[in-house]
């Protein structure tokens, strides 16, 4: 079975691969653009990219009625472990650990990653998933770096980079990174939530046709494409 990708709003996805459910950034509980809700959804892993609330999400009462296995960072495993959270597995920045599923590798990303409660949220990453039918770059939530190059040495087939501007990359820089990533296919997201990041994707899609060698796809939440 192909593996599928669910954007469920904001920054939000939902990964069907090997037979696992991968969530990243599952954030529901106050998102104007979520698709589910917390109780409802399933999860065999989450995988949180920074400590930010509307990344964070629901993570900690998903993971106690799932059990799922939470990968992030250090500082905020230790954090979920304090609210009580027991699956876990924490990784840092440049380190690759091999699960059932395939390899999870923590990149650098350039943004913050204060928990809601005000700790220590550590650095905050993007998340490259090695998977058996291909390569997803999730680069959360970042500023243009001009190491996404070396990221796209990886051998990208999806990257899913944030479009929305103010405290992301914005369009322009999105398609700056695409020349650097050479991904694929590329989807946009962390766009459109709230007023502040208003997008036009199909424009931000036009460019990355007119610029770029990737195949840009634009989903709407809820909306899935397959690696």
């Amino acid at each position: 079975m192909a593996t599928k990708i669910t954007w469920l709003g904001h920054s939000s996805f939902q990964i069907e691969t090997a037979g696992k459910t991968i969530l990243l950034d599952p954030f529901f509980t106050g998102n104007p653009s979520g698709t589910r809700e917390a109780a409802t959804v399933e999860a065999d892993v989450i995988i949180v990219s920074h400590g930010h609330g509307d990344h964070v999400g629901d993570t900690i009462d998903i993971a106690k009625r799932t059990g799922a296995l939470v990968i992030a960072n250090f500082e905020i495993i230790e954090w979920l472990g304090k609210q009580g959270v027991e699956n876990a597995h924490p990784q840092h920045i440049g380190g690759a650990h091999q699960y059932d599923f395939g390899i999870v590798k923590l990149t650098i990303a350039h943004h913050g990653s204060m928990l809601p409660d005000g700790s220590n949220g550590g650095s905050p990453c993007g998340i490259l998933l090695k998977l058996e039918e291909g390569t997803i770059y999730f680069a959360a939530d970042t500023g243009l770096f001009y190491d996404m190059k070396l990221i796209g040495e990886e051998g990208i087939d999806v990257a899913i980079l944030p479009i929305g501007d103010n405290f992301t990359m914005g369009p322009a820089d999105s398609v700056k990174a695409t020349k650097l990533i050479q991904p694929k296919r590329v989807l946009p997201t962390h766009y459109n939530t709230w007023p502040l990041i208003e997008q036009d994707a199909s424009a931000w899609a036009a460019q990355i046709r007119k610029q770029t060698t990737a195949e840009p796809v634009v989903l709407e939440p809820g909306g899935s494409c397959s690696l």
